[in-house]
């Protein structure tokens, strides 16, 4: 719908001030890159990105050589010779070095190899120069590294949106203590939950919520050390389809 190449059945899509169904004026403000990239295959990439630069919002020229040294793009060859990689190469170059301010990612990684996906991750730095990057990616470990804030769809609706912080605070972190003498008690601890020894003055817990409770409770023991590992966002997303499936 953003793109304009489906109409909403119900509601409006806008990007910024522009109706997506102008077309026209909405793909003035935007550059788009898919998860399986389509070039002309006669044209060299140079040609390629000489030709969307021209037809797009303006290029900044200096940074995009900048970036096909980056992403070490040979753009002499024609598009036929190119790989799965090399042709998401050109559309990230093409992207990326656009004055386009909005960017809309779909799989953008798909294709390079790790060395290109850390380059990614570093060019991503997009917002820094008044950019605005929407990204949709099944690559959960992307996700974290480069946004701001997240969306999670299950069955086809938005069932939740905010920033990673803030989805963690709403999940279960991992409590892991040491102790000597007699074991914590934490069994009516309010959002404490699956309490296990671990080994002999040792236990483990998962905390929802905040944790003013628990930390009154192992204030009265005699806690030796203390580690906590807040949950990464797949396993955010895993809850959110694991409610789904109970």
């Amino acid at each position: 719908m953003v793109l304009g190449q489906v109409r909403p059945t119900t509601g409006r899509a806008w990007v910024f001030d522009a109706d997506a169904g102008d077309v026209a004026r909405a793909h003035r403000l935007l550059a788009y890159v898919p998860a399986d990239v389509a070039l002309w295959p006669q044209l060299t990439g140079a040609e390629i990105l000489h030709l969307q630069a021209s037809t797009g919002p303006g290029t900044d020229l200096a940074y995009r050589d900048e970036l096909v040294e980056r992403f070490a793009l040979d753009t002499t060859k024609p598009a036929r010779t190119y790989s799965s990689g090399n042709r998401q190469k050109v559309a990230l170059v093409a992207a990326f070095s656009t004055r386009a301010p909005l960017l809309v990612l779909d799989e953008p990684t798909s294709g390079l190899d790790p060395l290109m996906e850390r380059e990614f991750r570093s060019v991503m730095q997009a917002r820094d120069r008044g950019q605005t990057v929407f990204l949709s990616s099944h690559q959960l470990a992307e996700v974290e590294a480069v946004c701001d804030r997240v969306g999670i769809l299950r069955a086809g609706r938005l069932v939740e949106i905010a920033t990673i912080e803030h989805l963690r605070g709403l999940h279960r972190t991992e409590v892991t203590v040491s102790y000597t003498g007699r074991a914590p008690d934490l069994g009516a601890v309010s959002g404490v939950e699956a309490v296990e020894e671990t080994g002999v003055g040792r236990l483990r817990f998962s905390l929802i919520g905040p944790p003013a409770a628990a930390l009154r409770a192992l204030a009265a023991a005699e806690v030796t050390a203390l580690a906590l590992r807040e949950p990464n966002l797949e396993e955010i997303f895993l809850d959110y389809y694991g409610e789904q499936a109970n």
